[in-house]
């Protein structure tokens, strides 16, 4: 294989509706480890499927030397599926049963190939991914979210592709499956490509590859050396804006003081020529000679000002728009020692085992524990969507609001200013215009449809209408809120759960985005039972 494994070309894109998503891409992939960053909604995933081939581009091509194997964001398993046929090797471990039963049919060995050690090697990458205990012929709808995209990587390895295209491999992971992936993808070699909000996975990265809809941009180096270089390359940006800006505020200074001055000289020149008694044609000479003069003067300023102009569009265009979210939520204050929640004996299936529960504000809870327990369900609880089997689930008196992974809290086909005045009628229409500027909608986007928005976009509009619904939420539940968010959207999201003054509850396995929002409790949930922990 050479050293470059994926080349794209002037890729052009756009959805259906003629909105465009790339134009002329052109940009080359080699071995390695590369981390793609960019805006939500900026395309990263729609890049990878082009280079997957889901979708083709508009103009343009794509070439891939080498297998390559993809594993996507949201992952098309049913629940009907066995492990074995996820992993895509169920039809050679029959072939093998039947020839180790005896039957020595051709087709059985044309099935096995020279996979005659499948099972072993499918057993070995589920152990190496923490699945050692999941049978080849366990049901998807048995495992849980984590189990799954664990599943889905073992599944794109036993391809042993030269090529791997990642989307988010860490939704879901709690701790000790991310370290597990983390083994994985460090002891692999060849061309990986990923998309990841996890800065843990994007600090393993050989070099971090950044996409607008024009180009990609290369950075040696890790996220964090990346993102150093980017607060570097912002300073520069916003020192060559003051000083475009001081350039435009001389260049029209001077423009106007030349033209002042071609002013006074024009009427001193009047004044001589007609003292002077000078024949009205050598007049007339002297006096358009005098305002062809200013005429250039005035161009050359002019063009002066033009240039200090551009010099300060292009100091705005270096500079990325990374506003944080600057909010003050005083209506969801709860008074410290209230009980929002109380939960005795609770008991779910196999998943609680006479689990209690009492939440009090404004206390900032953080509940871990490993894929499958049940922390899903635990939320559930809280919130009123479910009730245990066995057991009591007193929520205070209240307002609690779920801000899920799926955000599908709002109606796609809304607006984003009428989605806000459904969950705050007695909001004033100036109050509301001003508080979605504070969550970064200006202009005609605040009339746009939740639907067409980004993930970020809509994570945003979200919390706009959680945070300032009547009444204001008391308890607010988040199940992996940064699940699919780029990292200029979990600090947003940050930055408004800190100046949020209720009790929440996060489940979430990014470590640094809880030491972000200032939790101190600490919830594990595992073989059933609720345990206090120290901070993981």
């Amino acid at each position: 294989m050479s050293d470059v494994s994926v080349v794209c070309s002037n890729l052009t894109f756009s959805w259906p509706d003629e909105t465009p998503v790339f134009q002329d891409l052109s940009f080359a992939v080699g071995g390695g480890r590369t981390g793609l960053v960019a805006p939500n909604g900026a395309g990263k995933s729609t890049l990878l499927k082009l280079i997957a081939g889901e979708y083709r581009p508009i103009s343009g091509s794509v070439s891939v030397e080498g297998v390559l194997g993809y594993l996507p964001q949201s992952l098309p398993l049913t629940g009907d599926l066995a492990v074995a046929e996820v992993l895509g090797v169920a039809a050679t471990i029959a072939a093998l049963a039947a020839v180790e039963s005896g039957d020595a049919s051709e087709e059985h060995f044309t099935t096995i190939g020279s996979d005659w050690d499948v099972e072993e090697r499918s057993r070995a990458q589920l152990d190496r991914l923490g699945l050692g205990d999941v049978a080849l012929d366990r049901r998807l709808h048995t495992l849980s979210g984590g189990q799954v995209v664990s599943l889905g990587l073992a599944a794109r390895l036993l391809e042993r592709p030269d090529i791997l295209l990642l989307d988010e491999p860490t939704n879901n992971l709690d701790g000790d499956a991310r370290r597990r992936l983390y083994a994985a993808l460090d002891d692999w070699n060849g061309c990986l490509l990923l998309v990841s909000h996890d800065r843990e996975l994007l600090d393993r990265m050989d070099r971090i590859a950044e996409l607008d809809s024009a180009e990609v941009r290369f950075h040696g180096g890790n996220f964090t050396a990346y993102t150093e270089a980017v607060r570097v390359a912002r300073e520069v940006a916003e020192k060559n804006i003051r000083n475009a800006e001081q350039d435009v505020k001389r260049e029209k200074r001077e423009m106007q003081q030349a033209r002042e001055r071609a002013a006074r000289r024009a009427s001193n020149a009047s004044r001589n020529l007609k003292n002077a008694g000078l024949p009205k044609i050598f007049a007339g000479t002297m006096k358009r000679g005098a305002q062809e003069s200013a005429g250039k003067a005035n161009e050359t300023h002019a063009a002066r000002v033009s240039d200090a102009r551009t010099r300060l569009d292009e100091a705005g265009r270096a500079l990325r728009d990374e506003q944080q979210i600057a909010l003050e939520l005083p209506a969801t204050a709860v008074p410290a020692g209230r009980t929002v929640f109380q939960g005795a004996g609770m008991q779910v299936r196999d998943l609680f085992v006479g689990a209690d529960l009492t939440l009090r504000g404004p206390e900032r809870v953080a509940l871990t524990g490993p894929n499958g327990a049940g922390k899903s369900t635990l939320l559930r609880l809280i919130s009123g969507d479910q009730q245990p089997d066995a057991g009591t689930a007193t929520r205070g008196d209240g307002r609690v609001a779920t801000l899920s992974q799926r955000l599908d809290l709002l109606d796609l086909d809304r607006s984003v200013v009428g989605s806000l005045a459904d969950f705050a009628p007695s909001m004033p229409q100036p109050k509301r215009m001003n508080l979605l500027a504070r969550f970064l909608f200006r202009g005609s986007r605040i009339h746009l449809p939740i639907g067409a928005l980004s993930g970020g976009e809509r994570l945003r509009a979200t919390l706009a209408c959680v945070l300032f619904a009547e009444p204001a939420p008391q308890l607010l539940l988040l199940d992996e809120p940064t699940n699919n968010l780029d990292l200029v959207s979990v600090g947003q999201l940050e930055s408004a759960l800190r100046a949020y003054q209720g009790a929440f509850v996060v489940v979430s396995h990014d470590e640094r985005f809880l030491a972000g929002i200032g939790v101190d409790r600490w919830l594990r949930l595992a073989d059933g039972r609720l345990l206090e922990t120290s901070a993981t």
